[in-house]
């Protein structure tokens, strides 16, 4: 019986006309990442679990996928017996032997893992060839990454990150060059309206130290970062959980209504952070950001400090972004944030980085959802010859490497079926123009050139053909 085709959860296919409209938001995020310097780089799809594990946080860690042992990893236990029980999916009917069997299979689980991100590899890709770059390092990365994440609208186990990051320099001006590069992309993508989110961790740092739970930082990130899905009750609740004290919540509970604008934000908490100084470091470093971008201005994003983004990912240390577009019922399609000590993990100290990230799949759902690709932005055939025979086809097809050698798609139709089937091709095809060459034409030097949008059709020779489609 055959198999019923399927594919797993959290993974999509794309058709012509969908790899189309992915390979437009590639070549604009590209396109704008060249702009402003960077070079493109590539790392395997997967990494020695050593070098991922650890670097995500607790929460992180559990969506990372781990990989077996290539070749048959239950070809080298030697009881039978403990074979045959290992097929089976009952583990509390496991003898002593399988269980020890089956431990010494999980025990290599963990030598690979599919990248959960593009920075840690990145930062692992900098430490290793550190002699081979020039700092500060600007690369560009677009390539897929892999989540063990419970599928949903706009959430998958498989998708592409297209990143941008500089390692080798503090400055805060790659900052507001990474603000400029979100509105410039998402402006290029004619999407009218979003919203760049932007924290700093010493802030959050501060809020750790001014309540007394220092040593709570990463559990405190972490809660916060879950109010837009659990809300203020669902935060508190966790901070509980955690171990964090009613006085500590108490005091921290208040930022969770924060509102107005930049500056008065910033003011309130200046007030709250007076005895932190990280907290206050983070301040000065989140307003030299904000009036350097109101200096340079933007197209149409609007930026806004929002005290309760945490992105809790533990190798963050300055700067947090995150984009959500206006009126999609969607998360954010974009994040990043400076990370000072993520290189140090792989024995190179003293390297700060900063880095953004565009979440190309939630991206192409936004774009599909609002319907604002290009009208050309289809994998459709420039010029198709039709077929009436073997001697016509055999002159098409000759014309056909001509104009390849020009850049131009075309093919000749395979057989000679009637016209209405071959016509209904090009439509399906989306075939912009359909060159007819039958005996009468093969006999005057002419083709007839059938414009498929307008219905126009046109005699022309073949070197007013090869003009033609030249322009």
């Amino acid at each position: 019986m055959a198999q019923k085709p399927a594919i797993p959860k959290g993974t999509r296919d794309f058709l012509p006309d969908e790899v189309a409209r992915r390979t437009y938001i590639f070549d604009t995020i590209k396109s704008v990442f060249k702009t402003y310097g960077f070079a493109p780089i590539e790392t395997p799809s997967f990494e020695l679990s050593s070098t991922l594990l650890g670097k995500y946080g607790e929460e992180g860690d559990k969506l990372i996928f781990q990989i077996l042992r290539s070749g048959n990893y239950l070809s080298k236990i030697e009881q039978t017996d403990v074979n045959s029980e290992l097929t089976t999916t009952d583990f509390d009917k496991l003898s002593p032997e399988a269980r020890k069997a089956l431990g010494q299979i999980n025990s290599k689980i963990s030598e690979k893992a599919l990248r959960y991100d593009l920075t840690v590899p990145f930062a692992r890709f900098v430490v290793q060839h550190q002699n081979e770059l020039s700092f500060p390092f600007k690369r560009y990365q677009i390539q897929p990454v892999w989540r063990a994440d419970r599928p949903q609208h706009g959430r998958y186990q498989e998708f592409y990150q297209c990143d941008a990051d500089v390692v080798g320099s503090d400055s805060l001006l790659y900052e507001v060059d990474f603000v400029q590069i979100f509105d410039q992309v998402l402006t290029n993508l004619q999407i009218p309206g979003f919203t760049i989110k932007i924290n700093n961790r010493k802030i959050l740092s501060g809020i750790a130290e001014v309540s007394g739970e220092s040593d709570k930082l990463i559990d405190i990130t972490v809660a916060i970062d879950k109010l837009d899905k659990v809300g203020e009750e669902g935060v508190i609740k966790e901070l509980k959980e955690k171990g964090l004290s009613e006085k500590a919540i108490e005091i921290i509970s208040p930022l969770f209504q924060i509102s107005g604008s930049n500056e008065s934000r910033l003011s309130q908490m200046k007030v709250f952070l007076k005895d932190s100084e990280v907290g206050l470091k983070g301040i000065e470093e989140l307003e030299f950001v904000l009036n350097q971008t109101t200096e340079l201005g933007l197209e149409r994003a609007e930026v806004e400090f929002d005290v309760t983004l945490a992105r809790g990912l533990n190798y963050y240390t300055g700067a947090i972004f995150e984009v959500k577009v206006h009126d999609v019922k969607m998360g954010s399609i974009c994040g990043g944030g400076r990370y000072d000590d993520l290189t140090g993990l792989f024995g190179l100290s003293g390297l700060s980085g900063v880095g953004i990230s565009f979440g190309a799949d939630r991206i192409y759902d936004v774009l599909n959802e609002l319907n604002l690709y290009p009208e050309d932005t289809n994998a459709g055939l420039t010029l198709l010859f039709a077929n009436f025979g073997d001697k016509e086809a055999a002159y098409c097809m000759k014309l056909t490497k001509k104009l390849r050698q020009n850049g131009v798609d075309c093919e000749v139709y395979p057989s000679a079926v009637k016209m209405q089937k071959q016509f209904k091709y090009a439509d399906n095809r989306k075939v912009k123009f359909v060159a007819l060459i039958g005996e009468d034409e093969l006999t005057k030097g002419l083709l007839q050139v059938k414009n498929m949008e307008s219905g126009e059709q046109k005699a022309m020779t073949e070197n007013e053909l090869l003009e033609f489609f030249k322009g």
